[in-house]
């Protein structure tokens, strides 16, 4: 498939806009990446995204498909016979870790004082880690030993998790707590992806 059939509408710095940057990569699809400025939205944004106006918007064959976690869904049943031929998801993964996400705006926003915001993220770390023991099984992906839709959308927010803890002088992760995830003995799997 050309890369004219495939377009994906995002900012480079935007971890919502890298989890379908990495399916799209694992699944050797060409794309060409429509670069949005921050601080703006084009008119090709707007009339792909009209109710939301955010990114990243897919566009396959001109019609927009929004939000990244359902564009991650998108890319693997359209793009079936790529390796990996699909992205699990572990089930047994606890959703609320997923506190993390905006805990890290609040402590952005915050420039490190919320400490409360610190404290969530640290104990959805925690959860994360008795996740990733359970579901991995003791291979480096969540779901044992192929890559799936959690390695994805945690891992591209780790970035940014790094960048806070070094900023405001925190620790999230570390050897002790987190072993299996990213900054512990075992945390390859980001590095895989």
């Amino acid at each position: 498939m050309a890369a004219s059939d495939v377009k994906l509408v995002g900012a480079w710095v935007s971890p919502f806009v890298t989890r379908p940057r990495i399916a799209l990569n694992l699944k050797a699809v060409e794309y060409e990446f429509l670069e949005e400025v921050i601080g703006t939205k084009s008119e090709l944004l707007l009339k792909s995204n009209p109710v939301y106006k955010k990114i990243p918007v897919l566009l396959h064959r001109y019609r927009p498909i929004c939000e990244s976690l359902i564009i991650l869904e998108y890319i693997d049943e359209t793009w079936t016979s790529a390796p990996p031929s699909s992205l699990p998801t572990p089930m047994t993964a606890p959703l609320p870790a997923f506190g993390i996400f905006p805990n890290l705006g609040r402590i952005a926003t915050s420039w490190g004082r919320d400490v409360e915001a610190i404290e969530q993220i640290k104990t959805a770390i925690e959860m994360l880690e008795k996740a990733f023991k359970d579901c991995s099984k003791g291979n480096d992906f969540f779901n044992g030993d192929q890559i799936g839709y959690l390695d994805i959308a945690l891992g591209c927010h780790l970035g940014w998790l790094r960048a806070l803890e070094t900023m405001h002088g925190f620790k999230a992760m570390d050897e002790e707590k987190t072993p299996g995830l990213p900054g512990g003995r075992r945390g390859s799997w980001l590095m895989r992806l």
